[in-house]
């Protein structure tokens, strides 16, 4: 006998809200469940990089290099000789780990410069706005340049360096948005009838945000991957022998561009793929989510009126309304 009903009612109930969400993603956003397929792909060739390459990535046959497509070498080799498939695999691997990790870490300074800089206000407010005019007033390459020097070559360091500088310039759409919120008849009602902080920002400030939370994360997986890839060009982001479709495609692919072209080209349209993919997830899932495309909870600067709770909000408070 389930000694918890409610908390099994609770996650009944979302789990439901999740199969909705799935439903409606499938039924209403083709583009988006597409992006989605890209993801889960990319996710699953990071994920099963061992069992899918055929060669280990450092494995180096210098009489082999830059061959050509064959039933030994798929997709050729690479002026060392190593399997260029392997490799785009592997690529994919540390891709996947830098461009989320760096980018989950800058939502997560994001929101807690931005958020509680907005949602606190007053001089507090003022200070962490100096703070972010003086760290966006360095030119961008050139402080990730610099820190990176400091910190080294590695790949915690350039997870750390790139979500913390990304984070902190993505800090002030957070703000806005929170201090939007904030204006809001449901906000200030909440406010009045004493409801717990807790409630308050997961009920009204957290579901409005998520839509521009979304759209940086989509944003951002590029930027990362791009922003690593001008590290490694400079020999200040992953190590050569670490494979990643931005170091594949300044590296060798910019070297061997006229002798073998196929080195650029695949880093290059997996990168654009992937990039397409977190994109169209992004904006399906912002439309899907998004309260104030429902009627749910009004938006940043104006107040609406309540027709129907967003998807996002009776996932967090599913018996409430």
């Amino acid at each position: 006998m389930d000694d918890h009903p409610a908390e099994t009612a609770v996650a009944e109930k979302r789990s439901s809200l999740f199969v909705e969400l799935l439903k409606r993603l499938l039924r209403e956003k083709p583009l988006g469940t597409f992006g989605g397929i890209i993801i889960l792909t990319f996710m699953l060739v990071s994920l099963l990089a061992p069992t899918l390459a055929p060669f280990p990535y450092t494995e180096i046959h210098l009489i082999d290099r830059l061959q050509g497509s064959s039933s030994t070498y798929l997709l050729g080799t690479d002026q060392l000789g190593r399997d260029f498939m392997s490799r785009l695999i592997y690529g994919a691997r540390h891709s996947a780990l830098v461009s989320f990790s760096a980018t989950t870490l800058s939502l997560l300074v994001s929101l807690l410069l931005g958020g509680v800089a907005g949602f606190v206000g007053g001089k507090f407010d003022l200070g962490v706005q100096r703070f972010v005019d003086a760290w966006m007033s360095f030119p961008g390459l050139l402080l990730l340049l610099t820190v990176m020097s400091i910190v080294g070559q590695g790949v915690l360091q350039i997870i750390v360096v790139l979500g913390i500088s990304y984070g902190i310039g993505n800090s002030r759409i957070v703000r806005s948005a929170v201090i939007g919120i904030k204006g809001n008849d449901y906000f200030l009602a909440a406010k009045a009838l004493g409801t717990p902080l807790n409630q308050i920002l997961f009920r009204h400030v957290l579901p409005n945000i998520m839509p521009p939370l979304i759209i940086i994360f989509s944003i951002n997986i590029g930027s990362v991957i791009m922003s690593e890839a001008a590290l490694s060009f400079l020999g200040f982001g992953l190590p050569p022998e670490v494979p990643s479709w931005g170091g594949m495609l300044s590296r060798e692919g910019r070297q061997y561009m006229e002798m073998a072209p196929r080195l650029a080209l695949w880093p290059g349209l997996c990168l654009v793929s992937v990039v397409y993919g977190v994109n169209m997830f992004g904006d399906a899932m912002r439309d899907l989510l998004d309260p104030r495309l429902k009627g749910g909870q009004g938006s940043y600067g104006t107040a609406k009126v309540k027709h129907k709770r967003g998807f996002l909000t009776r996932l967090l408070n599913p018996f409430n309304g």
